[in-house]
């Protein structure tokens, strides 16, 4: 790869990795691009050189962050592990993506995922991908006899990743920090929750 390739790289996540920390802190509507140029050390015009708006800006985030998610609970359910590990995995992995970066999963939550906005109706169908691959979990373990088949697939994964995200979102309003002890043991309680009203 090129040095000028590389450096431009560089720039464009140094802008996003400063847009999370201005999002977080100041709340997306309540900031403006010149407090994430000024995060990022960079001059004004070149947040425009990369990205249109700041709306792009939390679009690129978003989509980034919930890719990667899509990608691990395809791999979980690529897996040979039973439809309650599958779901543990997948309720690890959010967990552990809290743990190693709390101010993008904030941003995710609270300005995309929760918000009644542009934000939240423009990636719906994106969000749906993910409550549709949980489905696709929970209604082969319907199929295989593990799960009760009256609670339907779809309201299965509501459910499932409700959980996680709420748990996710008493965290992140929580003004005590989480240790490390209640994030495994969260995993765990996630997955105990919705799987014993799944399971026959």
């Amino acid at each position: 790869m090129a040095r000028a390739e590389t450096a431009a790289i560089d720039k464009r996540r140094l802008i996003l990795d400063a847009a999370v920390r201005v999002f977080a802190r100041q709340g997306f509507h309540t900031c403006r691009v010149s407090d994430i140029a000024d995060e990022a050390g960079v001059a004004y015009g070149l947040v425009y050189h990369y990205f249109s708006s700041k709306d792009e800006i939390l679009d690129t985030l978003f989509l980034e962050r919930w890719n990667v998610m899509l990608a691990a609970i395809a791999e979980a359910d690529a897996s040979q592990l039973q439809a309650r590990d599958k779901l543990r995995a997948i309720a690890g992995f959010i967990i552990d993506s809290y743990r190693h970066d709390p101010e993008l999963m904030k941003v995710i939550i609270v300005e995309v995922t929760r918000a009644a906005n542009t934000f939240g109706r423009t990636h719906l169908a994106t969000i749906r991908d993910a409550y549709a691959q949980i489905a696709g979990i929970v209604a082969r373990a319907q199929a295989e006899g593990v799960f009760r088949t009256e609670i339907t697939p779809e309201f299965a994964a509501l459910a499932f990743y409700g959980a996680v995200e709420q748990v996710l979102t008493g965290w992140i309003f929580d003004s005590v920090p989480v240790d490390d002890e209640e994030l495994e043991r969260s995993k765990t309680l996630i997955v105990e929750t919705i799987c014993r009203g799944l399971e026959l």
